[in-house]
């Protein structure tokens, strides 16, 4: 369900997260159906395409998801410069996987 808001009303960041999430679900989606399309379609059947041939196309739209960061890790626009007393060091190493 789609609720649209008029031009005058300022979205809450709640709304525009949701609006991203939502466009970037249809980018993926039509991202798909394009691929798809373009295997079957390919003209040159002795150098045939595969999923393989998209992957930095698919880097790219999953990039989109978190242009500041992880989704699930706060923001960090707000923090002090380390020459402002900030942290010197900041770990983004990954969890292991379990």
């Amino acid at each position: 369900m789609q609720v649209h808001i008029g031009e005058g009303a300022e979205k809450t960041p709640v709304q525009q997260e949701e609006a991203r999430r939502e466009f970037i679900a249809e980018l993926w989606r039509r991202f798909e159906t394009l691929q798809e399309w373009a295997i079957s379609h390919w003209p040159d059947q002795q150098h045939p395409l595969s999923s393989a041939d998209f992957v930095e196309a698919r880097k790219e739209i999953l990039g989109l998801r978190s242009p500041a960061g992880s989704l699930s890790q706060p923001s960090q626009q707000n923090e002090a410069e380390p020459e402002q007393g900030g942290a010197q060091y900041r770990d983004v190493t990954p969890a292991p996987w379990p």
